[in-house]
């Protein structure tokens, strides 16, 4: 099985370009912290069945563990989750593809802040590959324009909240390298959940936005119900799974599955597609993700 492992990886994320592209923008109508708690919730209950018998290995956790799991929670199943939500809630007004790709900044991000907050240190080179794919992420967005600074620039707005979640899920990427450290990921999996639910949960006590259950339609109950059986719970599985078995480097390009389905998807449901500049952006974007993928696994 180990010789499929890449496949695992492509599976995950392709899965994931179906959730954002048909399945999360069906949610728009409702408040962001609500459609987070939700699924989240959803999946806790499903892994709930799997994870009742195995109470000691989480209370074996040390302090310095739980603070871990809830920097995990907060910024990668809170931040990171409602900011790319919203940003895929803009479905009327910008191509979803481009919100998709520019999340592949991510490990740009998470170099990054590991050379800050656990003193690694990225090569020199790291750097220029860094710029390289942020100046693509920007061509693939606006093309050789400059952005209008307005509340009607929907794909500005898109793209902050996309740049958001990218950052958000970079921390939870780094703080996660200290989750892991006494647990195994499968357990790990499941606390990053709850402990999102229970973050998600104060937000919308805080908010008053849990007064919008009424409003969930029955086909959103579906599409909730979708989220958690295909990207929240399976999705998770194969992609670690995956990732357990084969270097960084290629389950980056296994990964490309994620914004390669999300463009496919975007040009056969809501027939949009890039223009020929943006892919020149979409070009340099994934060719410095690459060697920035490659520098980290040597």
């Amino acid at each position: 099985m180990k010789r499929f492992a890449p496949l695992f990886v492509i599976l995950a994320a392709s899965l994931w370009g179906i959730d954002g592209i048909l399945l999360r923008p069906q949610l728009y109508t409702l408040p962001v912290p609500l459609v987070v708690f939700t699924e989240s919730a959803i999946i806790v209950a499903i892994l709930f069945v799997f994870y009742l018998r195995e109470g000691a290995v989480f209370r074996g956790l040390k302090k310095n563990d739980w603070l871990a799991f809830l920097g995990v929670a907060i910024m990668g199943g809170a931040v990171g989750t409602m900011s790319i939500t919203k940003a895929l809630f803009y479905v009327n007004f910008v191509n979803l593809s481009i919100v998709v790709l520019i999340q592949k900044l991510q490990p740009v991000f998470a170099i990054f802040l590991a050379s800050v907050f656990l003193k690694e240190k990225p090569q020199k080179v790291f750097y220029a590959w860094a710029a390289a794919a942020i100046t693509g992420a920007y061509i693939m967005t606006f093309g050789l324009t400059v952005p209008e600074i307005s509340a009607e620039n929907k794909t500005l707005f898109a793209s902050g909240f996309a740049l958001l979640a990218v950052l958000g899920f970079a921390s939870s990427t780094v703080l996660s390298k200290r989750a892991l450290r006494n647990i195994e990921f499968r357990h790990a999996t499941f606390l990053r959940f709850v402990m999102t639910a229970l973050v998600m949960s104060v937000i919308l006590l805080l908010t008053g936005e849990y007064s919008h259950f009424d409003a969930v339609t029955p086909t959103q109950w579906r599409i909730f119900l979708a989220i958690a059986i295909l990207t929240g719970g399976p999705g998770i599985f194969l992609y670690y799974y995956g990732l357990k078995h084969i270097r960084a480097s290629v389950a980056t390009i296994a990964e490309l599955a994620f914004p390669l389905t999300a463009v496919i998807l975007e040009f056969f449901v809501h027939d949009k597609i890039l223009s020929p500049i943006q892919w020149v952006g979409v070009l340099i974007l994934f060719y410095a993700i690459l060697r920035v993928s490659r520098l980290e696994s040597q």
